[in-house]
């Protein structure tokens, strides 16, 4: 008997010749057709174990079984769009899929069974499509007897199972770990909205409808958790909580990072404390490389996280491992667009394309803009160490690094001198205009606060005159904030490179501003010494108005180290030297210093008088002064008894100070009125007044007291 040949759906060839004569016949033949399929059988759990010492992550947690709990019935379901859990190598993606699989498994959200396949996207050989397809069938109960031989087919078979299942209503939870890119998932996605989708990958994946959930660092808190449940009964902890606290931070909160450190205290337990691991941590030419165990993970995985690290950065597109590592060798805290366009060397539409590659990867982090509408980007802290640490030994790599950090400072300066130009308040141009450059100046001196700071103090000796321009743009803005530490740094770093440059101009003004945040800053003994070197450079090249604002700050120095007598004449020859000049402004300033010193030796009504002069001066000439000369009339008058002639004086200057972004000067004004009109017996005044004062104080970071004048 001869029949034609046909093709089942599997791929196999039934009916080509087939000869039954003398055949033995137990049931029901059925020629040209493929041979009864079984029935789907019940899908094996292929989940591995819950992670161990699992901590934190509640709101991602939280999220994620929101995703896969099974719809109420009081609405038509919506598309199941997958969830992509994605984040740097090491940071846990895997450990919170698998918590949350645990858990809805455990809940009976997925009768249909959980299926986990590791596409293994950042090893050498990736699992393709139809590998992992094949490999979810045999999940599925299809053994080799009912594999079809034709890709096509076998997806078609995929496909088929899963939509029974869902028939049935036996959801099917399918977790797909270290997905690498976009062509992986299509294939292996279920045809049914009753089943859920979620996958790990160290990458975005901005081509495919997905939900994402970008995971960060740990919480301290939670690092401190991970570390103390990974050495359970380890009496090390409690005794050196200070230690784990400074282990956490080195880890940078990155879970992996913190898993490998338990690993090695376990292993080096015979060592001792926890304090030298951290020791060995910090003086370790490479951090990443340091932070390596022997042994794997209870994955699998090994415990190390240069290869995690390396595996990201040898996936990017081209030049953008190589921006990164110029991103990591330029010690800021974090960047914006333009500093990393200066970085990289690029336009800043081609540098824009660069961090969306790495912020796609991972490896660095977009915050979102602020008001200002400014992108930043950061780097995470093992990312920039392993980054800085690659090709570091290479003349190449260390020569554009070299030439990225002088591009990145000269913008600084260039940025901090424009930006300086625009803090002083705009008393003499109120405009709009004026006061949204001062206002766009001080948020952009916000912003690069730190990073600005650390451009002065960066260790290689050149640039000198970069680094002073620097400086000295810094100065007005550190005054203002009151960032004293920091404008004694930048100082003390800009002196001698003033020096070197052999410019006694850039040195007097160097000089001028480290004495007065010496001064300001509590050293005022220490002040002393560059404030007349300041004042002899500037009369030596010929600049009167600058030996004149030398003097003015020595005095202050000199009043503030308890010698307000010896102040007194230094401020009397400042006064000097800006009434010659006709400048009124630096005049009433003198005039107003004299009026301390004056108070400082107990001659109040000489020092009200002083104080009156200096209002004068200021008068219709510089608002902001005028109120800080009444503020120090005000206390003056209140010294010498004249109670309602202080309260008039001090009313007027809160005024003045509510107009202007200075709330230590705000706080030190409303508090020596409280007292003046606690004196005059106006309690509830006093009361209201007293409560303004706390608050500016605290928005100032100081504690409303008797300042006295305003220093």
């Amino acid at each position: 008997m001869h029949t034609a040949a046909s093709e089942s759906p599997d791929g196999l060839r039934y009916g080509d010749h087939v000869d039954l004569r003398g055949g033995r016949f137990y049931g029901p033949v059925s020629l040209g057709a493929p041979p009864p399929q079984p029935p789907p059988p019940d899908v094996l759990s292929a989940l591995p174990a819950a992670p161990v010492g699992f901590t934190g992550r509640d709101p991602e947690l939280a999220a994620l079984l929101g995703g896969l709990r099974p719809p109420d019935g009081s609405a038509a379901p919506a598309p199941a769009r997958p969830w992509a859990v994605t984040g740097l190598g090491g940071i846990g993606k895997t450990a919170l899929v698998l918590r949350a699989a645990h858990t809805a498994r455990d809940a009976g959200w997925f009768s249909g069974g959980v299926l986990f396949l590791d596409l293994a996207g950042y090893d050498d050989a990736a699992v393709s499509p139809a590998s992992a397809v094949a490999a979810l069938l045999y999940a599925l109960g299809v053994g080799d007897a009912h594999l079809p031989s034709k890709e096509v087919n076998q997806h078609a078979l995929y496909l088929s199972r899963l939509a029974t299942l869902a028939d049935e209503g036996r959801r099917v939870l399918l977790l797909l770990d270290n997905v690498r890119e976009a062509g992986q998932l299509p294939p292996l996605l279920p045809g049914s909205d009753a089943h859920r989708v979620v996958f790990t990958s160290r990458e975005s994946q901005p081509s495919l409808p997905v939900r994402e959930l970008a995971l960060g660092p740990l919480s301290p808190r939670d690092s401190t958790a991970l570390v103390t449940e990974a050495l359970d009964g380890d009496d090390r902890l409690e005794r050196e909580a200070d230690s784990v606290g400074e282990l956490t931070a080195l880890c940078e909160h990155l879970p992996l990072a913190l898993q490998i450190a338990a690993a090695l205290l376990r292993r080096h337990r015979s060592r001792g404390r926890v304090a030298s691991l951290v020791e060995e941590l910090r003086s370790g030419h490479r951090l990443t490389g340091t932070l390596h165990s022997p042994g794997v993970d209870q994955y699998g995985r090994p415990l190390a996280l240069a290869p995690v690290f390396e595996a990201s950065m040898s996936r990017l597109p081209d030049g953008r491992a190589g921006a990164l590592c110029l991103l990591a060798r330029i010690a800021c805290a974090d960047y914006d667009t333009e500093t990393a366009a200066e970085a990289t060397g690029l336009p800043v539409t081609e540098t824009l394309d660069v961090l969306d590659d790495l912020a796609c990867a991972h490896l660095v982090t977009r915050d979102e803009p602020g008001d200002e509408g400014r992108e930043r980007w950061r780097l995470h802290g093992l990312v920039r160490s392993y980054a800085c640490a690659r090709d570091a030994a290479e003349p190449g790599p260390a020569a554009a690094a070299h030439a990225a950090r002088a591009r990145v400072r000269r913008y600084f300066a260039r940025r901090a001198e424009e930006c300086d130009r625009h803090m002083p308040f705009p008393v003499h141009d109120p405009s709009p205009d004026a006061v949204r450059r001062r206002e766009a100046a001080l948020a952009w001196f916000d912003a690069e606060h730190a990073n600005l700071v650390a451009a002065v103090l960066w260790p290689e000796d050149d640039e000198p005159e970069a680094r002073v321009r620097l400086a000295l743009s810094l100065a007005g803005y550190l005054r203002w904030r009151r960032f004293f530490e920091d404008w004694i740094a930048v100082g003390r770093a800009a002196r001698p490179l003033a020096r070197r440059m052999g410019d006694e101009h850039a040195e007097a003004a160097v000089c001028n501003h480290l004495g007065s945040a010496l001064s300001r800053g509590g050293v005022a003994e220490e002040a002393i010494e560059p404030l007349t070197r300041a004042a002899h450079l500037f009369q030596r090249v010929g600049d009167p108005r600058g030996e004149g604002m030398a003097w003015n700050n020595l005095g202050l120095a000199q009043r503030r180290s308890g010698d307000p007598a010896t102040a007194l004449t230094t401020h009397t020859r400042a006064r000097g030297r800006f009434r010659d000049l006709g400048d009124r402004w630096n005049e009433g300033r003198a005039q107003h210093n004299m009026g301390r010193a004056l108070s400082d030796v107990g001659r109040d009504d000489e020092a009200a008088e002083a104080f009156t002069l200096a209002c004068e001066l200021h008068r219709g000439h510089d608002r902001i002064y005028h109120g800080d000369s009444l503020s120090s009339l005000g206390w003056a008058l209140h010294l010498g008894g004249r109670t309602e002639e202080a309260v008039t004086a001090l009313q007027e200057a809160l005024r003045i100070r509510r107009e202007y972004d200075n709330w230590y000067a705000t706080g030190l004004t409303g508090s020596n009125l409280a007292l003046a009109l606690e004196v005059a017996g106006r309690s509830a005044e006093a009361a209201e007044a007293r409560a303004e004062a706390d608050v500016a104080c605290a928005r100032a970071g100081t504690r409303a007291i008797v300042y006295g004048h305003h220093h």
